[in-house]
């Protein structure tokens, strides 16, 4: 398994090099740290973000010094018609927008649909009729076997972008996702959140035994740009990553303040999941990640998803707490002290 940080696929297509891309909540975590790395590797022709927060946009226009490459679009996944205006010459779509924070879709569960199941509609149907080539719509360990709304929201939403790849009938737009777990450093987790409360000298735990994937920003951008390049319509890419338990982050940010459990929060789950069970009969593991294939259409058997990926045993499944690799603490505090400039920045 690589290190945290490096990337998937070192010999991919330069196939971003003079296109046109659209991020979907491009102002998150995950645009802002895509847009300057693919600038940089691909030369995009332009990158458009689209998203519906105008101080964000504009905090994040600064970044880049009036790059031309760089667009902004303000809008909403819940208006079609604005989608349809943001993707003319568009040649591939990341589906980055949702509502996330777990806490926050169990009370307002109406909105949350709105945005997760509305929305990820809205993104299909207008990248079909607009001629998008391909579409990468992130997902979430919250996906697989979900417990509560944002999950279900999500596992909904990655079911419409793989049958998306039939509804699209003779069009050749091609959908497919990528599911990863917790980001390390990204605004609102629980590394910047530890950071910024360690001189209480307490930290709060929901439970001695919960467990976490652990991945970066940049090993989430380059999943991506590994599904743009391998993908043929339908897969779900889960990229191999390090355990690590809670306890153990808490001591690395902060190894003198007490621990304090205060249980587990609603709709949280003590591991993390981000393939089960259920899915084993249609997933293929390769070097740096799986493959979850649709069942439907018998996809599931084609030799141009499968490609060189060996079929997992039944009943696999893939967990936080079940999972071979686990990150050391050494290995944390090196990421740490690597990243201190930018955790929780966006």
């Amino acid at each position: 398994m690589a290190p945290v940080g490096e990337t998937i696929a070192k010999k991919e297509p330069v196939m971003l090099t003079g296109k046109s891309i659209l991020i979907t909540g491009g102002t998150g975590s995950f645009g802002n740290t895509f847009v300057p790395l693919t600038l940089a590797k691909y030369n995009p022709r332009k990158i458009i973000i689209f998203s519906r927060d105008e101080m964000k946009q504009w905090e994040m226009a600064k970044l880049f010094n009036g790059d031309p490459r760089v667009r902004f679009f303000i809008g909403d996944v819940r208006d079609r018609e604005r989608l349809y205006r943001s993707l003319d010459g568009v040649d591939y779509v990341i589906h980055a927008a949702a509502t996330k924070i777990v806490a926050a879709a169990e009370y307002n569960p109406f909105e949350c649909v709105k945005t997760n199941v509305n929305g990820a509609m809205n993104v299909v149907d207008a990248c079909i009729d607009k001629g998008v080539k391909r579409v990468v719509a992130l997902s979430t360990d919250k996906a697989s076997s979900p417990v509560n709304l944002y999950g279900a929201t999500k596992l909904a939403s990655d079911k419409l972008f793989v049958a998306g790849n039939s509804y699209a009938g003779g069009h050749e737009t091609r959908f497919a996702v990528v599911r990863y777990g917790n980001v390390m450093g990204s605004r609102g987790s629980v590394i910047p959140f530890f950071m910024s409360i360690k001189d209480s000298g307490v930290l709060p735990i929901t439970d001695a035994r919960m467990t976490r994937f652990m991945i970066s920003l940049e090993q989430g951008v380059e999943l991506v740009w590994h599904a743009l390049a391998d993908m043929e319509g339908g897969e779900i890419y889960v990229k191999k990553l390090p355990s690590m338990k809670i306890v153990d982050l808490a001591r690395v940010v902060a190894p003198e303040a007490r621990q304090e459990t205060v249980g587990i929060r609603p709709g949280e789950k003590l591991h993390e999941q981000m393939i089960g069970t259920e899915d084993s009969f249609h997933t293929f593991e390769y070097a740096e990640h799986y493959k979850i294939l649709p069942a439907i259409n018998g996809w599931d058997g084609d030799a141009e998803r499968i490609k060189d990926g060996r079929k997992v045993v039944e009943g696999f499944s893939y967990t936080s707490d079940n999972n071979p690799e686990w990150m050391t603490c050494a290995e944390l505090q090196a990421w740490i002290s690597a990243n201190r400039q930018k955790i929780g920045s966006f």
